[in-house]
């Protein structure tokens, strides 16, 4: 079994991926990781989960591997 690593999403990005990114590190939802993000983001007056998202695009890498519908075309 494949170690699971951590990518930011090309295929279901918004922004910079990261959120998509992090729903398939975790296997769920987009759409909870950004409501979760943008709950967190209020409560903690914007500037700190900036500041992350910001940090986490520049350091997860991109997921350069084909994506399962580019398997398909094949």
């Amino acid at each position: 079994m494949a170690a699971k690593r951590l990518f930011r999403s090309v295929d279901h990005k918004m922004l910079g991926g990261v959120c998509a990114g992090l729903a398939d590190y975790f296997d769920i939802d987009v759409s909870l990781v950004r409501l979760a993000f943008v709950g967190i983001a209020i409560l903690s007056a914007l500037f700190p989960m900036f500041i992350f998202y910001i940090i986490a695009w520049l350091v997860i890498p991109v997921d350069t591997r084909p994506s399962p519908a580019e398997d398909k075309k094949e």
